[in-house]
C-alpha cells in the first residue's frame, strides 16, 4: 500500500521545551540526565503525534540538541583536536564545537556556524583536516532508533532513520585541499552504519543528498555514481533524498545512482513530477514532496490529487507521499492559535496539520473519493479573492516607482566627506550591531504589557529606564556610536511585521533558527503597508539622552521577506518592493526626527539565494534594488548601515558592494577574519566593520584577540575606512558578559588608534 511519510520533525517542542531546557543546562542549573530525559520525552511525543496523523514511515535520527550536520560530524568522529581533552563527555563535546566553551573554562573558538542552503536555519560548519580520517564514533543516532522501535513495536508504522548523505556532508564541510579525496575513508564508515542498520532489522534509511538541487559539476556527479554503487550492498532500501529545489537537471546523473527509491520537492520550484516518474526506473519509490515543508499555507489538496492522480494509476505502493523537506521549517501545531483572524487561520497549515494533510491525500488517491479534500481545499480557493489580501494603493505606488528611484543623490565618497562633518567620528569608530541583553526583566515587562497586567504608559515608562540604562552604559564604556538596545521588539522581524499590515502574527508559531535560539516568522499574507511610525519616538528619545550619535535600527526589506512565512500567491519581488516602501517612509521620518545614522540590516540577502546559482543574478537585481530603494530617501547628510552574518558572502560581493550602504558590519569573527581576503581580491569600496568578536559564544575576548584581528583587518582594508564592532547583535548575552567583552573591545581599539597615531 501507499506510504506517506515525513522527512523530519520540529525538534524544539510545541512550547520550546528544548530551548528552556539547553540554556537552564548552559547555565548549570539542571544536569545531563534532566536534559536527555526531557528530550527522550519530545522525540517520543513527536513520533505519536506522526503516528496518531497517519504517517505510516516514522523519521528517527532527525532530532538534535544542537543541530543535525554536528550529529553527522559526531557520527562520523570529525572533531577538531581542539575541542578535545581528558574531562569531554559527548554531550559537552557537541556543545563546545557549537558554542566554544570547554566544561573546565578553558575557551577555545567554536566551529564556524552558517546557513542551511536558502534557509534561516543554521548549522555548524564541519572542519575537515587535508588527511581526515573518520571513525564511527557515536551512538545516540542508534540509540534513537532504538527508542523509536521500542515505541513502534506491535504497531503498523515502521522507523524510517533519517542520514544526512556523504556527498552532501563533504559538499558543506570545510576543508583543505580536494574533499573528494576524503570520499574513500568517509564511505568506509557510512558502509559500517549501514550494517549497523540493516543488524537493527530497519527496511528503509532516508539518505539526504540536497546538492542534488544544486548545479554541480561532472566530478561531483560522478562521484554520486560511484559511492552508491559502493554503499548498495546491504539489505537496507536507500531513499535517495532530495529537496529545496528541481533535480531534473541533474536527472541522467540519478538515474545511474544505486538506490531503491527518490524523493523530490514539487513545491520549491516548478517541477514535471511526470518527467520524472518516466524517466526513473519502475521499481523504484517515487516519494514525492507535495506538501510545503518551509512554509504554512493551507494545501490544496484538489491540486495535488489531479497531478499525482495518473502516477499512482501506474506506480500504485511504489508512489510514497511526504512534505517537500523537513518539518523542521515548519512550526510545530496550529492548534490552540485562537489570535489570528479567523480567516487568515482558515488558510494555514502547521507541522501536525501537513502531516494529517498527507493522510487526507493519501485516503484521496486509494479510494478514489474526493470529498473530504474538496471540502478541506474550500479556504484555499476563498484566499485567492479575499479583500484582505489586496491593497490598491499599495499596488498602485509600486507601480508608480520612477526609474533610478532606488538612487542617492551622491555618490559615497561625497557622502562620506559629509557625513564625516556632521558626526565628527574618531578613527576607528567604535559601536555595537543594535540590540543589547534581553533580560528577565525586560521580557517580564513585554508579557506583563500583553496580558494587560500594566497598561500602555506603565510599560513605556519602564522601556525608557531599560534606554537610559543601556545609553548610559555605552556611554561610560566609550563607545563612540551608540543604539538604544532594542528593549520593546520580541525579535527584529516580528517587531516590524506587528506593526506593518499586511502581515499576522502567531501565539507560538516557532522555528528554530540554532541550538536554543527560535524565531517566530510572521505571516505575510496580503499587500503590505505602513500605517504609523514604527521606531522613531524610541530613536528619538535614546538621541535626547546623548550628544554621541545614536543609531536608528531597521530591519531590510529582503530579510522581512525571507524571516517571514510569505504569501504564495504572488513573486517574492513584489513583496519585498512593498516592504521596500514601508520602510522608506520609515527612513524619511527618522531623519526629520534628527537621526542622522540608520542601520538598515540584511543578514538574510545571502540565504535568499535561488538554489541553483544560474538564477542568482535575477535574485540579487531585485533584492539590491528593494534595499537601495529603502534607503534612498535618506539625504547625503544621513549614514546608511547594513548588517550581515552567518552567511557565505565571498561569491555576492559585487551585490554587497551594489547595495551603496555607507558601513558594512559583517560577521568574521567565527572564520578568523578569513572573509577578508575576500574584500582584499574585490577591493570593497565604502567603510567596513568586521565583527571582532563572537557574540554566540559565551567566551569573553581578550584585549590582544581583538587587537590581533583589528591589525589583520587593517592589512586589508583601510584604517579610515575600518570600523570596529561585535559580529552581531548582544540580545542573546547576559550584562556581564556584553561589558567585560565591549570594554575589551574599546580598549582593543584606543590601544591601536595610539600606535597608529
Amino acid at each position: 500500500m501507499m506510504k506517506i511519510h515525513a522527512l523530519g520533525y520540529p525538534r524544539i517542542g510545541k512550547k520550546r521545551e528544548l530551548k528552556f531546557a539547553l540554556e537552564k543546562y548552559w547555565r548549570k542549573k539542571t544536569d545531563s540526565g534532566e536534559l536527555l530525559d526531557l528530550a527522550a520525552r519530545l522525540r517520543q511525543e513527536n513520533w505519536q503525534t506522526q503516528q496518531e496523523a497517519g504517517i505510516d514511515l516514522l523519521p528517527v535520527g532527525d532530532f538534535a540538541l544542537y543541530d543535525h550536520v554536528l550529529n553527522t560530524s559526531l557520527l562520523l568522529g570529525a572533531v577538531p583536536p581542539r575541542f578535545v581533552d581528558s574531562d569531554c563527555t559527548e554531550l559537552d563535546l557537541e556543545f563546545r564545537i557549537a558554542r566554544g566553551r570547554a566544561p573546565s573554562g578553558k575557551d577555545v573558538s567554536a566551529s564556524d556556524m552558517t546557513k542551511w542552503f536558502n534557509t534561516n536555519y543554521h548549522y555548524i560548519v564541519p572542519e575537515l583536516a587535508e588527511n581526515q580520517t573518520f571513525a564511527l564514533s557515536n551512538e545516540a543516532f542508534f540509540q534513537q532508533i532504538e527508542q523509536a522501535q521500542a515505541q513502534v513495536k506491535d504497531q503498523k508504522n515502521q522507523v524510517k532513520p533519517v542520514l544526512l548523505g556523504p556527498l552532501t556532508y563533504l559538499w558543506l564541510a570545510s576543508a583543505k585541499g580536494d574533499k573528494l579525496a576524503l570520499l574513500p575513508d568517509l564511505l568506509a564508515v557510512y558502509q559500517q552504519i549501514l550494517l549497523r542498520l540493516e543488524a537493527l532489522g530497519i527496511s528503509w534509511l532516508q539518505i539526504d543528498e540536497p546538492i542534488l538541487a544544486l548545479e554541480i559539476d561532472n566530478e561531483w556527479q560522478q562521484a554520486f555514481v560511484d559511492s552508491y554503487q559502493q554503499l548498495n550492498g546491504t539489505l537496507v532500501n536507500l531513499l535517495l533524498t532530495t529537496y529545496f529545489g528541481d533535480i531534473r537537471h541533474n536527472l541522467d546523473t540519478i538515474k545511474q545512482i544505486k538506490v531503491q527509491g527518490l524523493h523530490v520537492d514539487i513545491v520549491a520550484e516548478p517541477t514535471d513530477i511526470e518527467q520524472i516518474h518516466q524517466s526513473i526506473s519502475s521499481d523504484w519509490v517515487l516519494s514525492v514532496g507535495c506538501v510545503n515543508g518551509r512554509n504554512i499555507w493551507r494545501s490544496d489538496l484538489q491540486d495535488i490529487h489531479q497531478t499525482l492522480a495518473p502516477i499512482y494509476a501506474q506506480r500504485a505502493e511504489k508512489l510514497w507521499l511526504a512534505p517537500s523537506c523537513s518539518l523542521q521549517h515548519s512550526p510545530v501545531d496550529l492548534d490552540g492559535e485562537d489570535k489570528i483572524d479567523p480567516e487568515v487561520r482558515s488558510w494555514l497549515a502547521f507541522a501536525k496539520q501537513k502531516c494529517q494533510e498527507l493522510k487526507l491525500l493519501k485516503t484521496a488517491l486509494i479510494s478514489g473519493d474526493t470529498q473530504a479534500i474538496e471540502a478541506y481545499s474550500v479556504p484555499v480557493k476563498q484566499r485567492q479573492t479575499s479583500v484582505a489580501v489586496q491593497n490598491p494603493s499599495v499596488l498602485d505606488r509600486v507601480k508608480a516607482i520612477r526609474d533610478n528611484a532606488d538612487q542617492r543623490s551622491e555618490v559615497f565618497s561625497q557622502r562620506k566627506i559629509l557625513q564625516q562633518a556632521q558626526l565628527n567620528l574618531p578613527l576607528l569608530p567604535t559601536t555595537t550591531i543594535g540590540s543589547f541583553p534581553q533580560t528577565t526583566e525586560i521580557r517580564r515587562l513585554r508579557n506583563q504589557w500583553r496580558k494587560k497586567v500594566i497598561d500602555t504608559p506603565a510599560y513605556e515608562a519602564a522601556i525608557k529606564v531599560q534606554i537610559q540604562d543601556t545609553i548610559s552604559a555605552q556611554v561610560d564604556l566609550g563607545l563612540d556610536v551608540l543604539v538604544h538596545g532594542e528593549p520593546e521588539r520580541n525579535d527584529m522581524v516580528e517587531y516590524f511585521g506587528e506593526l506593518l499590515e499586511g502581515i499576522a502574527i502567531s501565539a507560538n508559531g516557532w522555528v528554530q533558527s540554532y541550538g536554543s535560539r527560535c524565531v517566530k516568522p510572521p505571516i505575510i499574507f496580503g499587500d503590505i503597508s505602513r500605517p504609523t511610525d514604527m521606531t522613531v519616538r524610541w530613536s528619538e528619545y535614546a538621541q535626547s539622552l546623548t550628544g554621541k550619535p545614536v543609531k536608528g535600527m531597521l530591519t531590510g526589506p529582503v530579510t522581512i521577506l525571507c524571516w517571514s512565512f510569505v504569501r504564495d500567491d504572488t513573486t517574492r519581488e513584489q513583496v519585498a518592493l512593498q516592504l521596500a516602501l514601508a520602510l522608506q517612509d520609515e527612513v524619511s521620518a527618522l531623519t526629520k526626527a534628527g537621526i542622522d545614522i540608520i542601520q538598515i540590516d540584511e543578514p538574510a540577502i545571502r540565504e535568499g539565494l535561488p538554489i541553483k546559482r544560474s538564477q542568482w543574478q535575477t535574485y540579487l537585481d531585485w533584492a539590491g534594488y528593494s534595499f537601495r530603494l529603502s534607503a534612498a530617501s535618506a539625504p547625503a547628510t544621513t549614514q546608511i548601515h547594513t548588517h550581515m552574518c552567518y552567511s557565505e558572502f565571498n561569491d555576492i560581493l559585487p551585490a554587497i558592494s551594489a547595495l551603496d550602504a555607507d558601513v558594512l558590519t559583517v560577521e568574521t569573527s567565527r572564520s578568523n577574519m578569513a572573509l577578508l581576503d575576500a574584500f582584499e581580491q574585490f577591493n570593497y569600496p565604502n567603510d567596513i566593520g568586521p565583527g571582532v568578536y563572537d557574540i554566540h559564544s559565551p567566551n569573553i575576548p581578550t584585549v590582544d584577540w581583538i587587537k590581533g584581528l583589528l591589525n589583520k583587518a587593517k592589512s586589508t582594508v583601510p584604517v579610515e575606512r575600518l570600523w570596529v564592532n561585535p559580529d552581531c547583535g548582544l540580545k542573546t548575552r547576559q550584562w556581564d558578559e556584553t561589558r567585560l567583552a565591549l570594554a575589551n573591545m574599546v580598549e582593543a581599539t584606543k590601544a591601536l588608534r595610539e600606535e597608529l597615531a
